[in-house]
């Protein structure tokens, strides 16, 4: 827990290095198969990335994403440093197109909340050729289900405060890269705008990250049985699940309202914004203003925990069956 160290030693401050980030870096550097880096929260590292793009230079990134990275360029481009481009990731034409003069190329896959997934390597060839650099936010899949780097992307970050620490009581940030120089101009800028990691927090997820392989393998089984259930229940108009990991995304039948209703019907799953932990929760994402329009209105994005399925089944069918359409007898 110490922030001051004796004079001439391997950290000469608290804010340059701490033994507890080393030890969880080094473990997410190896799931990752990179060198990472602990930030304050996901959105400190996003912006610690963004800070790198030059003045008036390009951006390109999904339309659906992270609201709070969509915000962080949305004022980056009102400030006039950035221009950006928001597109339609799962579209690979498109974005390679959108590639030609652009700096940097930002990459959810799969999105939040829409779930679409990108064609990575496609991408990251176009974007290279164009001379960007690739970023993907990995926090939705996490190294287990997908490594970015081994697609010769530049830069993962991640919301370490999701699926990483696993357990809702962390705020943490991540970024990874297998380019040294880039690890260090990124360590150099963390040191600089102090956006460091408390050392408990990172202690606890590294303890999360213990536990990673098997709360994924259970949450996505039970998102996978999930995802056959909705599919066949009538108030249901849509699912969208990538086929893999704990997100899934539904759309009701009967709009905003009614989804509204069902994240106040259920006792089990819990009504929060936040994802990625043990527990179940879910939320309309267009209660937030500055979720895109094109987000549907009766879009539920779910974040599938651990618990037994046939509890989460029971209780999501309860609520979904008083939201269903009434035939007429």
């Amino acid at each position: 827990m110490a922030s001051t160290y004796v004079a001439g030693g391997d950290v000469e401050y608290g804010r340059y290095g701490n033994p507890t980030w080393a030890a969880f870096e080094a473990a997410l550097g190896d799931l990752e198969g990179g060198r990472a880096l602990a930030f304050s929260s996901g959105l400190a590292a996003v912006s610690t990335v963004l800070d790198l793009v030059g003045h008036g230079c390009k951006v390109v990134a999904p339309r659906h994403a992270y609201n709070g990275s969509v915000l962080q360029l949305a004022d980056l481009e009102a400030r006039g440093r950035i221009t950006a481009e928001l597109v339609d990731v799962a579209d690979t034409a498109a974005v390679t197109k959108a590639c030609a003069g652009a700096s940097l190329v930002w990459i959810e896959s799969p999105t939040n909340p829409a779930l679409e997934v990108a064609d990575i390597p496609e991408i990251v060839a176009a974007a290279h050729e164009a001379g960007a650099h690739v970023v993907v936010d990995n926090t939705f899949a996490t190294p287990l289900l997908q490594q970015p780097l081994g697609m010769d992307v530049d830069i993962v970050v991640h919301s370490a405060t999701k699926f990483i620490a696993g357990h809702s009581d962390v705020l943490l940030g991540a970024i990874v890269t297998g380019d040294s120089e880039l690890h260090d101009v990124l360590k150099k800028r963390r040191d600089m705008i102090g956006a460091v990691p408390g050392t408990f927090e990172t202690w606890l997820a590294l303890r999360g990250l213990r536990t990673l392989h098997v709360r994924m393998d259970r949450a996505q089984a039970n998102a996978q049985e999930l995802v056959r259930r909705l599919s066949a229940h009538p108030a249901v108009a849509e699912v969208r699940y990538p086929g893999f990991g704990a997100v899934i995304s539904v759309v009701l039948d009967q709009g905003a309202l009614a989804a509204d209703l069902l994240t106040h019907k259920t006792t089990l799953w819990v009504h929060a914004t936040s994802l990625g932990g043990v527990e179940s929760t879910f939320e309309r994402r267009r209660r937030w203003k500055s979720e895109p329009a094109t987000i549907p209105d009766g879009l539920v994005r779910m974040s599938v925990g651990i618990e037994d399925v046939d509890d989460l089944w029971d209780d999501l069918a309860v609520a979904l069956d008083q939201l269903a359409p009434q035939r007429p007898v």
